[in-house]
């Protein structure tokens, strides 16, 4: 039997004031994509079979970016928005996943015009800039989407967010129109916003993206009073001397005197 700890608060500040962030808060979301695009709204910017390939993205933090307006397009990136193949952007998250600076790959599935499709994912306070991206169909490279978007500010997480989507042209094929046959592009060229130009001039967007917090779940707030405050730290305490769930700060499973360290460094962190 493990015997119960006593600490002096103004020690474990001290001691611990140093310490780095850790992922002190984590968040899910479901992402609504809302297709507008329609014959009626669209007219001579809607061609046949219209469609979205399947959601592909990522979770990460500021390290690593998938694709950003006028940069060039990664192997990945030209896949997607050429075919609506996503393997190879999965590969390309996954090696951040690998690298540390990705959380998860996000997916979902592809949509007819005008549409509604949804998917979920996780982030935390470490990792909590989402990429989203699916291609035009059909469309020579064609796409749209968010790249490194922000779900937290000052306050937190952010309840919910609305994204009108541009279409971007992935600088891969020259072809002009939605059912141009094959013209690659050597050298890349880079990735540019297209709204506005034929064939999407004086059209809606092709659709939004709205981000909705689901739930949220701070490691710090030990009390579940919705905020972490000095009064966790005596409910940490608590918990670690009756070995509750909330004494694992560090989420390893046990709860051990490591814990200590990792409240603070949570609580630092902020939720």
């Amino acid at each position: 039997m493990k015997s119960p700890l006593f600490f002096a608060a103004p020690l474990l500040f001290t001691v611990c004031a140093g310490l780095s962030a850790a992922q002190s808060s984590t968040a899910q979301y479901v992402v609504t994509f809302d297709v507008h695009w329609d014959n009626a709204t669209h007219a001579g910017a809607f061609p046949p079979n219209a469609h979205f390939s399947p959601l592909v993205g990522a979770v990460h933090n500021e390290s690593v970016a998938f694709w950003e307006p006028g940069g060039i397009a990664t192997n990945g990136i030209e896949i997607m928005a050429e075919t609506g193949a996503t393997n190879t952007l999965r590969g390309e998250v996954n090696n951040a996943i690998a690298a540390g600076t990705a959380l998860e790959v996000v997916t979902g599935p592809g949509t007819g015009a005008p549409d509604q499709v949804t998917t979920t994912f996780e982030a935390n306070s470490e990792m909590h800039l989402l990429t989203l991206v699916t291609m035009i169909a059909p469309s020579p490279d064609w796409f749209v989407g968010t790249h490194g978007l922000n779900l937290r500010d000052d306050s937190g997480w952010i309840d919910e967010i609305t994204i009108e989507l541009d279409a971007y042209d992935a600088g891969t094929d020259s072809g002009p129109d939605f059912t141009s046959r094959n013209a690659d592009v050597t050298p890349h060229e880079p990735i540019t916003n297209i709204s506005g130009q034929p064939p999407f001039a004086g059209v809606p967007s092709l659709g939004s993206f709205t981000i909705t917090l689901l739930s949220e779940t701070c490691l710090a707030d030990v009390n579940n009073d919705g905020s972490a405050t000095p009064t966790d730290f005596s409910a940490w305490v608590n918990a670690f001397n009756n070995n509750l769930p909330e004494c694992d700060q560090n989420a390893d499973g046990a709860c051990t005197p490591t814990d200590f360290s990792a409240w603070i460094t949570n609580y630092n962190a902020g939720c």
